[in-house]
This record gives structure tokens, C-alpha cells and sequence, in this order.
């Protein structure tokens, strides 16, 4: 039967260690079939979130569902629905990309007839394919994190959780992975994605929530969190140097603030929507000055991070947990 209620449900979670409180209080609802972006800096919360809602850590208070499966009352179930890529690759670098994908069928219990045609089928979706017989040692670190994804996905589940799956990852691995990503979710799969990249999660999330200091303190569609920090810019670019004082003129009386960069010819001012956008781009046309460029610039999620934390967002490790030693989740650890 295909679910249609959320995939992923937390409702008030909280997580103290000793008198320290890393998540506190938070409530989010992912629809199935769609992304949600965890922003924060580091040490916000967001690993003790993952970790909570992939029953690795026990909540000290709240509940969550994956699923349809409560967390603490029904861990093995959530388990057997979920994937999980943690932020370190967890692949064992002396076996093959075949024989760590065969070995994670295994531990599911799938048969050696369905372990194989899986490993081969997610070889060939993430690329592997000509590396699938070398030891993964040898991987790039894209390759890495490809086969730590295709691990998460062995047993088809239907929710994905992402830990700042791409850090450390070149930009052309970057893209790649989130093209993996986009087909995941037009195929039905439900993420959950923690990062600190903005533009990640401008790319991926249908919906964004931001958390500070363990609490949520900003949620929204990206374009709506944009609009939270401020309207959108008119920004235009004038042709030749010459025509930049006409420029000028031609939007005195339109606009109440002008900002003029004579050195790059560009015109900056607060903009009043699509309407006047095309209004301005005809008088310039009756004027015959010739431009390069003219459109509206939307404030991006950084300047949202900025507005909301007081911070730009700083790519690295998020908070330890202080439960355990080592930080780094072994995806196989979801499946025990």
C-alpha cells in the first residue's frame, strides 16, 4: 500500500546531554516524495537530529515517525524503511564496489539471486560500473561518496537521510551527485538533507527549515526564506559608459533609490515586482540605450543564513555527539 501521509514526522524533539540541550523542541513534517533541507551552522543540532531520527540516538523527550513507524517504539521497523549516508564515507576500503554493495544486500537478508541484479543496477545508476572489481582504496573521493549512497539505497527504501553527503566533494562530484539525487526523488524516494552549502539546498529542497542553538528558527519554501531577507533588486547593466548618466535619468522619477557603479555601469535599486520591471525595460528601448543586461536579484540563502544567524555558513564537521566517540555514522550501524 503506498503511503500517503508524511514520510518523516518529528514532533517536538529534544535531546539533552547532562545540563547541555543540543536539539530542543523541534517539530518538522516531510511530505513522501519530497526534500527537506536542515540549515544551521555547526553545531546547531542537525547531526543529534539525524541521529534521533535514525535510531541511533534515543530522544529525551518528543517522538518521531519514518514511515508511518514511531522511532523509539518501533526502531527495527524504521531501519528496514530508512537509509542513511552519514558524513564520512563508510565503505570498506579493502573490498570492491561489488563485494561492499553485496555485503550491505547481505545484512538485509536479500537473497544472492537479488543481491547481485541490485549491485548491478546501482553500479550502473551511480557510474561504477567500470570500477565495480576495484578495491575502493583506489576511489576518488567522489567515487567514495557515490558508493556510500548506492549503500544507503541496497534494500530500496522509501526515506533517505542525507548528513552533508557532499563536503569535501569538487564541484563536478557535487553535480553529479545531486543529479543522482533529483532521479532518487522523481522516482518517489523521501530526503531528508542536512548541509551547510547553500546553494545545496537551493538546488535540492522543496522546503527549508534553519536551526540555531538546537531550536528551529526559520522554515519555509526557499524562494519564501529569500523573501524573508529582503525584496528582490533591480539590477541593470548598462552597455556603454557613456549612457550611464541618460540611464540615470531615464529612471528619475520611477525610482526613489538609485545606486550607481560607474565603474562596472551597473544601476542597482529596490525593485516593485515583474510589472515595473518590463515598464523600465520599454523606456529604456524609447530612449535607445542599448543594454546588457536588466533583471531582477532575488537575495540568496546565504543572506538569508546571514539575517537569521548572524553568521555566513561555514562548511565543515557538525556538533559530536557526546554518546559517542567517533562521529562518523557506519551506514550498516541503521541495520542492525
Amino acid at each position: 500500500m503506498t503511503r500517503t501521509g508524511p514520510a518523516i514526522e518529528a514532533d517536538s524533539l529534544v535531546k539533552r546531554f547532562g545540563d547541555f540541550t543540543a536539539v530542543d523542541g523541534i517539530s518538522f513534517s516531510v511530505p513522501t516524495g519530497s526534500v527537506l533541507g536542515l540549515l544551521g551552522p555547526n553545531g546547531s543540532g542537525k547531526t543529534t537530529t539525524i541521529r534521533m531520527m535514525t535510531t541511533l540516538s534515543p530522544p529525551t523527550s518528543g517522538t518521531a515517525r519514518v514511515a508511518g513507524h514511531d522511532v523509539t517504539r518501533e526502531p527495527a521497523a524504521v531501519r528496514k524503511a530508512m537509509g542513511l549516508t552519514a558524513q564520512g564515507a563508510t565503505v570498506d576500503e579493502l573490498l570492491t564496489g561489488r563485494e561492499n554493495l553485496r555485503l550491505i544486500g547481505d545484512l538485509y537478508g536479500l537473497s544472492k539471486k537479488q543481491v547481485r541484479a541490485r549491485a548491478d543496477e546501482l553500479l550502473e545508476k551511480f557510474s561504477l560500473t567500470d570500477a565495480a572489481t576495484k578495491v575502493t582504496k583506489s576511489y576518488s573521493g567522489g567515487m567514495r561518496r557515490r558508493l556510500d549512497l548506492a549503500a544507503s539505497l541496497v534494500a530500496a527504501p522509501p526515506v533517505l537521510f542525507l548528513d552533508e553527503p557532499t563536503t569535501g566533494l569538487d564541484p563536478r562530484s557535487r553535480n553529479e551527485l545531486w543529479d543522482v539525487l533529483r532521479d532518487l526523488v522523481r522516482d518517489g524516494t523521501t530526503l531528508l538533507l542536512t548541509t551547510q552549502y547553500l546553494d545545496e539546498a537551493d538546488q535540492l529542497a522543496d522546503n527549508v527549515i534553519v536551526i540555531d542553538h538546537g531550536k528551529v528558527i526559520a522554515e519555509g519554501t526557499p524562494l519564501q526564506l529569500k523573501d524573508r531577507s529582503g525584496a528582490a533588486s533591480l539590477v541593470i547593466t548598462v552597455s556603454r559608459p557613456d549612457d550611464v548618466d541618460a540611464a540615470v535619468q531615464v529612471l528619475e522619477g520611477r525610482i526613489d533609490e538609485l545606486h550607481v557603479d560607474r565603474d562596472s555601469r551597473r544601476l542597482t535599486a529596490p525593485s516593485e515586482g515583474v510589472a515595473a520591471l518590463a515598464g523600465i525595460s520599454a523606456a529604456f528601448t524609447e530612449a535607445g540605450i542599448e543594454l546588457d543586461d536588466i533583471g531582477l536579484q532575488r537575495p540568496s540563502l546565504d543572506d538569508v543564513f546571514l539575517s537569521l544567524t548572524g553568521r555566513r555558513a561555514e562548511p565543515g564537521p557538525d556538533e559530536p555527539d557526546p554518546e559517542s566517540p567517533d562521529t562518523t555514522v557506519s551506514t550498516k550501524e541503521t541495520r542492525a
